[in-house]
């Protein structure tokens, strides 16, 4: 049996045929046009669907079903996209707009939650039940499965792990409020606490990696200082990992996961991210609440999407 996974954003389209073994065989990527209808999207995905279904020779009674994963607010179980900030999709029907060029079982589900289920399944939490990604990028976002399953709440918009607030009236956020964990544990956040720290630090290697533009800093470049021993980029990283290790906490007391994973961009650093977490992390938690597993960094990258997508259907069952 085949799953199709597509993976929609604001500017591309990516879908992937992923087989029993949770390996994307084949994928095609073509481009949004965000600016047009949500027919029109739609339209394009299924002709895609279908372009890679025929190349394979594969037919509707070989594939389970076609799962999407998109930005904003999605139902699953009623095959619709409430809300999509950066597309032009409010209350869009997709299951019914998919079906009329595809006689396939369609389901939609938040892209975040995608990557979080697909983590679970076959990443670097396979074989738990019970998992909290977060991913670490532009934002803090993320997915919680319970059970196997994504928890996306009562009206399908939870999991927005980001905009819990870690300082009371700290840091204005985007979403409106002040303190959210995701201006103090995203890869954003983290570049600009070493722009201001190496603005008061001209002398450090941090300052002069950059050479002389700010602008180009990047959280690799913190990383390679510290590596390097510089001081000033390493009491930022450590001021970061502090950060991300109490939100982590916070998460752990409220769900006790099995495990907590990272990903995003900042994932790649590995356990040079995770160990450091980790110890943060259990020195927050009272005896018998502490996590029971190390904090892992995601292995998915940009894979998790589309077979997270492609196995929401699976899920509902």
């Amino acid at each position: 049996m085949y799953y199709i996974g597509v993976d929609l954003g604001g500017t591309t389209i990516k879908v992937g045929l992923v087989n029993d073994e949770y390996q994307i065989i084949d994928k095609i990527v073509i481009p949004t046009g965000r600016e047009r209808s949500s027919e029109a999207v739609l339209k394009d995905m299924a002709d895609v669907c279908r372009q890679i279904m025929n190349k394979h020779g594969l037919t509707e009674s070989d594939v389970h079903s076609i799962g999407i994963g998109s930005p904003g607010i999605a139902s699953p179980v009623e095959g619709i996209i409430h809300y999509a900030s950066n597309l032009n999709f409010n209350e869009v029907n997709v299951r019914e707009e998919i079906q009329k060029y595809i006689n396939l079982n369609v389901y939609v589900e938040n892209d975040a939650n995608c990557a979080a289920l697909a983590e679970a399944i076959c990443g670097a939490a396979k074989g738990e039940k019970d998992v909290v990604v977060v991913t670490l990028g532009t934002g803090v976002g993320g997915g919680i499965i319970i059970g196997g399953k994504v928890y996306s709440g009562a009206f399908c918009g939870g999991g927005e792990i980001g905009h819990h607030v870690l300082e009371l009236n700290g840091r204005p956020c985007g979403c409106g409020r002040k303190g959210c964990w995701e201006q103090y544990a995203s890869a954003t956040a983290l570049i600009n606490d070493a722009k201001v720290a190496a603005t008061a630090n001209p002398g450090s290697l941090l300052a002069t990696m950059v050479e002389g533009n700010l602008e180009g800093m990047t959280a690799k470049i913190v990383f390679d200082a510290a590596q390097a021993g510089d001081v000033v980029a390493n009491e930022v990283l450590d001021q970061y990992f502090k950060y991300v290790a109490y939100g982590v906490a916070n998460l752990a007391y409220m769900l006790q996961p099995g495990v907590v994973v990272l990903g995003g961009g900042m994932s790649a650093q590995g356990e040079n991210l995770t160990v450091p977490v980790t110890k943060y992390a259990q020195a927050q938690m009272c005896p018998g609440l502490e996590l029971r597993n190390p904090v892992r960094a995601a292995i998915l990258g940009n894979d998790a999407g589309i077979i997270g997508a492609a196995l929401v259907g699976t899920t509902l069952q």
